[in-house]
């Protein structure tokens, strides 16, 4: 069978796994390629960007010579250490590609590149060239031997410590050796510490990160069908998850087009209360407590950034709480694909969306629900938050996709104001908290009405995106998800019919037309939604109609990459387009998986989330 290839991209999007260290992370290739990389945080500019630019951007490629090898990858079990495997006829060699994660979080973040010849001999080659500020600085290396250091012109340092001899020509490092039966050879980049390595020390920091991994994935309380593939997606929202802040980045990369030779090519390394909120409620409902109070804790942050004014509050922050994401292009990046402009930053942090609050809120109600109580002066913050609501929940904006156009009134920005007032109801009643509750109660049912007396169409018998319109968005498949409307209530039914109608494609769903939505207003269509593919999923598995929810769910398991990655949306062919890997998409994995596993076992269910 034939697969698509994007034209001019000299590794598709789908064909990398991902390694970490709760810092920054790092995208390695299946012919075992570090083509995107930013150091020392995952916000910072780039060092290795030839994803976006095979010409003139950095690379750190390692993999035998010759013909005839077939390249194998896959995780060792249940962590974020790749492993790639080359085999012929008479040789296996093993590279294993990992980011430590250290006690000291005030470490630079390094990478660890492990050769092992586990059968037979080979010639290996090693290229790597360093360029500093997304490829607008490439120095030459300093090399002593069996170590090398790039120093930016902004004074910043960083080192390539080998096991063998290096060589410098034509802007790359060189390394030709060879390895027999059982020999091993490493190569770790990072501060300058990492000079000092020897073999014990590599050792010694994949068996302790090893174990970090699987010490985590030991916390998942899951247990029902498809275990495996919800502890990859869990530990994908981990790697994309900061230590020291608590936020969860929406995706490592930026710059990755949803249209090849498209304009829609953003920066999705900050992280949106949005998917950071659902991504929340995907690890809460494995049993990742800890994450979640984490993420509290950058959300006030966020909010003490914003100086507690729930209209300063962002959609969202760099992954540190600070505030500044201004867009910038790239110029001088020929892109993905010839995707150009290349972005760095993104203006939608500006932009007035009223769904982050329902989010905020349903998020807060989960974590108080399944960890500790709310403190005085955070329900006084609440309060505040939901007062906000009351008094512009009727105003239009960007929406959900953020869009660039005019603002419209959209069904999903109005039924997460719905939600913020729901679940702050509940969240006061289940704690005895003081509140205005006529005053909520009053506008939380009025949201109510206003969605079913002009968000339906009753010309056409089903729902619709915006205020008195036409047109369906995947968005509204959230409707029986945040417990709005009934997964089985005839209206909702036709509604769902629709979308099957006009959005699905074998599984895959498009987040609306673009031709047929005045608020895009980018040049050209995109692809298939992958959280809304899964989002679908469940909708139908909500609806009793469990044959065909399985049978899609299976599709779209197929559709993932080698490793049981997604990116953020998928082409006509079911490849990867889009930032990648991406959180929405996993945490929506997690939550149809789990609902569905739910509903093959019996298991009774609650309306209550």
């Amino acid at each position: 069978m034939m697969k698509k290839t994007p034209p001019s991209a000299p590794r598709p999007i789908d064909e990398h796994g991902i390694i970490g260290d709760l810092q920054t992370c790092a995208l390695v290739s299946s012919d075992g390629a570090i083509d995107f990389f930013c150091w020392p945080n995952l916000d910072s500019p780039s060092l290795f960007v030839s994803l976006l630019d095979d010409e003139r951007a950095g690379i750190f490629t390692l993999a035998p010579e010759g013909e005839q090898w077939r390249a194998v990858q896959s995780y060792l079990p249940d962590s974020n250490l790749l492993q790639t495997r080359w085999l012929n006829e008479g040789a296996v060699v093993e590279l294993t590609d990992f980011m430590p994660v250290r006690e000291d979080h005030t470490a630079l973040p390094c990478i660890v590149r492990r050769l092992r010849m586990a059968q037979g001999e080979a010639s290996l080659t090693l290229r790597c060239r360093v360029n500093f500020d997304y490829a607008r600085d490439a120095p030459d290396a300093e090399i002593e031997h069996q170590s090398a250091v790039w120093t930016s012109a902004e004074d910043e340092k960083i080192s390539l410590h080998a096991s063998v001899p290096l060589q410098q020509s034509d802007g790359f490092l060189h390394a030709t050796f060879t390895l027999r039966d059982g020999e091993e050879a490493f190569f770790v980049l990072g501060g300058e510490e990492v000079q000092e390595w020897k073999m014990a020390d590599i050792i010694r920091l994949q068996r302790d990160t090893l174990t970090f991994w699987q010490q985590w994935v030991g916390k998942n309380k899951y247990h029902g069908r498809w275990r495996d593939i919800l502890i990859r997606s869990s530990l994908v929202l981990k790697v994309l998850s900061s230590r020291s802040y608590g936020s969860i980045a929406a995706a490592a990369t930026f710059g990755l087009p949803e249209l090849p030779g498209g304009e829609r090519n953003w920066d999705y390394r900050a992280a949106w209360i949005r998917d950071s909120s659902f991504s929340c409620y995907a690890l809460i409902r494995l049993g990742y407590i800890e994450e979640v109070a984490a993420f509290g804790r950058w959300v006030r942050g966020c909010m003490e950034n914003s100086r507690f004014e729930p209209d300063k509050l962002q959609v969202m922050y760099r992954m540190d709480c600070s505030t500044d994401l201004a867009e910038k292009e790239l110029t001088h990046l020929k892109g993905y694909c010839n995707s150009t402009p290349v972005r760095i930053g993104n203006d939608a942090y500006k932009q007035h969306q009223l769904d982050i609050y329902g989010e905020l809120l349903d998020t807060l109600y989960l974590a108080t629900k399944y960890g500790d109580g709310i403190p005085h002066r955070g329900w006084e913050h609440v309060i505040k938050l939901v007062d906000h609501v009351c008094d512009i929940w009727d105003t239009a904006d960007a929406g959900i996709w953020e869009m660039r156009g005019e603002a419209e009134h959209f069904l999903y920005s109005r039924l997460m104001c719905w939600v913020a007032l729901d679940r702050a109801l509940r969240l006061g009643s289940k704690r005895s908290l003081s509140m205005p509750y006529q005053r909520w109660e009053s506008v939380r049912q009025a949201i109510r009405e206003d969605i079913w007396t002009h968000f339906w169409n009753e010309d056409l018998g089903h729902f619709t995106s915006t205020r008195h319109g036409t047109d369906l968005d995947g968005s509204m498949l959230l409707m029986p998800l945040l417990r709005f409307v009934s997964a089985k209530d005839p209206d909702w039914l036709s509604t769902l019919e629709a979308i099957k109608q006009k959005l699905v494609r074998d599984g895959m769903v498009r987040r609306y037309i673009a031709s047929e939505t005045p608020a895009d207003s980018l040049h050209g269509e995109e692809g298939y939604f992958v959280a809304c593919s899964f989002w679908y999923i469940e909708c139908l598995a909500r609806a009793d109609r469990l044959e065909e929810a399985r049978e899609e769910f299976d599709k779209m398991l197929k559709y993932a990459n080698h490793l049981g990655l997604y990116a953020e949306e998928f082409d006509a062919w079911g490849s990867a387009l889009g930032n990648f890997p991406q959180a929405l998409s996993h945490l929506a994995l997690i939550s149809a998986a789990y609902y569905l596993n739910k509903k093959m076992t019996g298991e009774e269910q609650t309306w209550q989330p």
